[in-house]
């Protein structure tokens, strides 16, 4: 019995250090193209609320509905509205968010990048 006790507490110990070299690879790779994937986030929030924004302020649809519109590749994209402000956001999780706003005469307008 004392080998078979012995034999789990080992296997537990390499799947401990099996999930710690897993998880520092991916933190490694997060960090090696971190630039990529801001850059993919920020153009994808961005299409998406300015879609979502026409499609909920313009075409007078539910943002339910307007859900629908986002393209295959999109599914972490979330959205949200605010009637009173006439204005979608899209966000990323952990990486950006993105608000396009109806202007009267120029349709949903993004705001304003910070860098």
């Amino acid at each position: 019995m004392a080998k078979s006790s012995s034999n789990r507490k080992s296997s537990v110990r390499i799947a401990g250090w099996l999930l710690l070299l897993i998880a520092i690879a991916i933190a490694a790779a997060l960090y090696v193209y971190r630039a990529p994937i801001s850059g993919y986030a920020d153009v994808g929030t961005s299409y998406a609320a300015r879609v979502a924004c026409s499609c909920r302020f313009v075409a007078g649809r539910s943002l339910e509905d307007c859900k629908k519109d986002k393209l295959n590749g999109m599914e972490l994209v979330t959205l949200s509205d605010d009637a009173e402000a006439k204005s979608v956001t899209a966000r990323f999780p952990l990486v950006t968010s993105t608000t396009a706003t109806l202007r009267e005469g120029y349709g949903c307008v993004l705001e304003e990048w910070e860098d």
